[in-house]
């Protein structure tokens, strides 16, 4: 009888040496991984992420709510 060989293990992604992503100074550390109960695990504080998200990024919903508000004013004023 002859022994069956095993498959070579898989790498997981934890094994895997990925490069770091260039990322804004202010997120400078930021790591964030999903455990194995699909929790999201991060090594910042919330408050420090939405604050930078905040700064640095544009709310595309605010930005269409505010385009559709000035359209509106504009018919209005056209009307008259």
């Amino acid at each position: 009888m002859t022994k069956k060989e095993k498959p070579a293990p898989k790498a997981s992604l934890r094994e895997k040496k990925t490069p770091k992503p260039k990322v804004h100074k202010d997120l400078q550390g930021f790591e964030v991984s999903i455990d194995q109960f699909g929790e999201i695990r991060s090594n910042m504080n919330i408050e420090k992420i939405n604050e930078f998200l905040n700064k640095n990024v544009d709310d595309k919903k605010l930005l269409e709510r505010d385009e559709k508000e000035q359209e509106e004013k504009e018919k209005k004023q056209k009307k008259k």
